[in-house]
């Protein structure tokens, strides 16, 4: 069986075939630009930004798999065979590491560690008081999948406290959650902390924009670890210019890389991270792929297909 791989560039896929090597070891692994290579043969692709109509002249493809949890970029593709399932990269390590990656932007917010940041790069010794303490501010994630429960749970942990919203209700412990648009509002005015983990639908593209933000608590603080389209990224400065937003960790932007003569990298109210929040290793990605191989294998169902319909 083949495999082929576009995911972190070709000087990557020795890594690559190191850790498929441990998991999955009769599975031959090949470069998605090798010359030598006939499409006809391969039986999966791991891609991250397949160039469109590339994954439709695989005729034998039983399954694709994304390097991410994100699908966008292979579902953008007009080309893009349906048939094939379309298997978002969700090992259990990708939900840990979004939740400490929301509890270390949540903390940094409450001491805010981009002014800190500033004066180290100064030289300065910029002594001053955080104004309140991380359990003193209610945190309101927006999106309760899996990674948005155990951002809330680890965040719990840190004794802060937690509300959630969502499109349907969801039922979680010790979390006061709103669902649909009828209760939206009612989480925005209550969210001193907003935290985006909705995924990629026509609904929320563009949905952290200035009529969002002006519904929160002055002084607010928003992590953006959802999806680069969802943000409109100078409604989000002007809002930190004004006071609206005291603060925001931005992990995900539209276009990616984020342009260097973008104004969010010198913002001084801004962190800026290069989509980095759930991102697991390479060997927890390959094991991950290897076990949804073997499914496929076996005639076992796959788990988190993209469904076009929910955008995850």
């Amino acid at each position: 069986m083949i495999l082929v791989v576009k995911s972190g560039g070709e000087a990557a896929l020795p890594e690559w075939r190191a850790h498929f090597a441990e998991f999955a070891p009769g599975l031959d692994l090949r470069w998605w630009d090798d010359a030598t290579l006939d499409p006809a043969t391969v039986d999966f692709a791991l891609v991250w930004d397949p160039e469109p109509g590339r994954l439709a002249r695989l005729p034998r493809l039983r399954a694709i798999f994304g390097s991410g949890a994100g699908v966008d970029l292979i579902a953008a593709d007009p080309g893009l065979p349906r048939h094939v399932p379309l298997v978002r990269c969700v090992p259990p390590e990708a939900t840990q590491r979004m939740g400490e990656f929301v509890c270390w932007a949540v903390l940094s917010l409450s001491r805010d560690a981009r002014r800190m940041a500033i004066a180290q790069a100064r030289s300065t010794w910029d002594y001053f008081e955080a104004p309140f303490a991380a359990s003193e501010r209610t945190v309101g994630i927006m999106g309760l999948g899996a990674m948005g429960q155990r951002a809330a749970a680890m965040l719990r942990g840190l004794g802060v406290p937690v509300i959630g919203w969502s499109r349907t209700p969801k039922a979680l412990p010790d979390i006061e959650t709103f669902a649909g648009a009828e209760g939206r509002d009612a989480f925005l005015a209550r969210s001193e902390v907003l935290v985006c983990l909705l995924p990629a639908t026509p609904e929320t593209k563009g949905i952290i924009a200035a009529p969002l933000l002006e519904r929160l608590p002055r002084g607010a603080g928003l992590v953006q670890v959802g999806r680069g389209a969802q943000q409109v990224l100078p409604d989000i400065l002007a809002a930190l210019d004004d006071g609206q937003l005291s603060g925001a960790v931005l992990d995900v932007f539209e276009p990616e890389p984020l342009p260097p003569d973008s104004p969010a990298w010198t913002h001084p109210k801004a962190i800026v991270t290069p989509h980095v929040g759930s991102l697991p290793s390479r060997r927890e990605r390959a094991r991950y792929v290897a076990d949804c191989i073997a499914r496929v294998i076996r005639g076992e169902a796959l788990p988190n297909v993209y469904d076009p319909a929910r955008g995850y």
